[in-house]
Protein backbone atom coordinates (compact mmCIF):
# COMPACT_ATOMS: atom_id res chain seq x y z
CA UNK A 1 0.00 0.00 0.00
CA UNK A 2 1.54 3.78 -1.30
CA UNK A 3 2.17 6.22 1.57
CA UNK A 4 0.32 9.60 0.63
CA UNK A 5 2.67 12.10 -0.09
CA UNK A 6 2.89 15.26 2.27
CA UNK A 7 2.55 18.70 0.37
CA UNK A 8 6.24 19.69 -1.00
CA UNK A 9 7.56 22.74 -2.18
CA UNK A 10 9.95 22.49 -5.59
CA UNK A 11 13.00 22.82 -4.12
CA UNK A 12 12.01 19.78 -1.60
CA UNK A 13 11.02 17.45 -4.74
CA UNK A 14 14.57 18.44 -6.60
CA UNK A 15 17.02 17.91 -4.04
CA UNK A 16 15.33 14.57 -4.24
CA UNK A 17 15.64 13.61 -7.43
CA UNK A 18 19.22 14.73 -7.25
CA UNK A 19 19.58 12.37 -4.90
CA UNK A 20 18.35 9.60 -6.86
CA UNK A 21 20.58 10.57 -9.36
CA UNK A 22 19.13 13.26 -11.89
CA UNK A 23 20.78 16.82 -12.74
CA UNK A 24 19.27 19.98 -13.76
CA UNK A 25 19.75 19.78 -17.22
CA UNK A 26 18.14 22.84 -18.62
CA UNK A 27 15.07 25.56 -17.66
CA UNK A 28 12.19 27.34 -19.71
CA UNK A 29 10.54 29.98 -17.53
CA UNK A 30 9.43 28.66 -14.95
CA UNK A 31 10.17 24.72 -15.90
CA UNK A 32 12.87 22.92 -14.82
CA UNK A 33 14.23 19.84 -17.00
CA UNK A 34 16.01 17.21 -15.28
CA UNK A 35 18.20 14.07 -16.67
CA UNK A 36 19.78 10.91 -15.56
CA UNK A 37 22.37 10.02 -18.00
CA UNK A 38 22.28 6.02 -16.58
CA UNK A 39 18.53 5.59 -17.66
CA UNK A 40 17.96 8.40 -20.11
CA UNK A 41 14.57 9.54 -18.29
CA UNK A 42 13.74 13.18 -18.12
CA UNK A 43 11.42 14.86 -15.72
CA UNK A 44 10.08 18.00 -15.70
CA UNK A 45 9.65 20.18 -12.63
CA UNK A 46 7.64 23.48 -12.34
CA UNK A 47 9.26 25.76 -9.92
CA UNK A 48 7.00 27.89 -8.81
CA UNK A 49 9.37 28.45 -5.03
CA UNK A 50 6.40 30.08 -3.01
CA UNK A 51 4.05 27.49 -3.94
CA UNK A 52 3.86 23.77 -2.94
CA UNK A 53 2.97 21.70 -5.62
CA UNK A 54 -0.80 20.20 -6.46
CA UNK A 55 -0.70 17.14 -5.13
CA UNK A 56 -1.77 15.40 -8.46
CA UNK A 57 1.23 16.96 -10.39
CA UNK A 58 3.88 15.61 -7.22
CA UNK A 59 2.30 12.14 -8.38
CA UNK A 60 2.83 12.60 -12.18
CA UNK A 61 6.54 14.29 -11.23
CA UNK A 62 7.56 10.77 -9.06
CA UNK A 63 6.01 8.39 -11.67
CA UNK A 64 7.87 10.09 -14.97
CA UNK A 65 11.17 9.73 -12.46
CA UNK A 66 10.53 5.84 -12.30
CA UNK A 67 10.27 6.10 -8.68
CA UNK A 68 7.67 4.47 -6.15
CA UNK A 69 6.00 6.56 -3.68
CA UNK A 70 8.12 4.94 -0.92
CA UNK A 71 11.33 5.50 -2.61
CA UNK A 72 10.53 8.99 -3.22
CA UNK A 73 9.95 9.68 0.14
CA UNK A 74 12.79 7.63 1.44
CA UNK A 75 14.89 10.44 -0.88
CA UNK A 76 13.40 12.98 0.91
Amino acid sequence: MSKELPALKPRQVVKALESAGYVQWRQKGSHLFMHRASDHRSVTVPVHFRKSLPKGTLHAIVKEAGLTTEEFLRLL
